[in-house]
């Protein structure tokens, strides 16, 4: 569903996949080739929130922000995940349930681990792998792990294609 709040309405790229049992409401804009999953909330009443390209939001995740958020290309956020961070980088995985505070901030190439608890205004360097309540980075990303963030995204962007073509759900 989408829905206009204070004069702003959602703004969805042609090749999206938007489940239709997703909210998506106010000032936000998804790109080309994203896709977005069943129980999804993106609400965007306080701030923009601007998904970039080849981004999948997986089931029952939620975000929403207080300030404007940018989610850049190339992006995995898993179940359940509750994202209120400023910005996530390109090529990043947020893994299952996890959960990005106010004003944190996840550079380019980085792996969230499931469970993790990002807090309100970390910093979080590119190419990190960070896990745990709280959340520390715990290494750089080795080559294999990279190769996988670099090429999960374009799985779920012909995913989400498959869904569009075959009508939806």
């Amino acid at each position: 569903m989408l829905k206009s709040f204070r004069g702003k309405t959602p703004k969805i790229a042609e090749s999206a996949f938007i489940s239709e049992r997703a909210y998506i409401i106010g000032d936000v804009e998804i790109g080309e080739n994203s896709n977005i999953w069943p129980g999804v909330v993106i609400r965007a009443d306080f701030a923009s929130i601007k998904i970039g390209s080849n981004v999948s939001v997986q089931e029952n995740s939620v975000i929403h922000g207080d300030a404007p958020m940018v989610i850049g290309d190339n992006v995995l956020i898993g179940h359940c995940a509750m994202i209120h961070c400023q910005r996530i980088g390109n090529y990043a995985l947020i893994g299952n349930n996890a959960t990005l505070l106010d004003f944190a901030q996840v550079g380019n190439r980085c792996i969230i681990g499931a469970n993790a608890l990002v807090g309100e205004g970390m910093q979080i360097p590119d190419r990190s792998l960070v896990v745990g309540v709280p959340a520390q980075v715990k290494k750089e990303l080795s080559e294999a792990q990279l190769k996988m963030v670099d090429h999960i995204a374009e799985h779920y962007a012909q995913l989400g294609r498959e869904y569009k073509d075959e009508g939806g759900f």
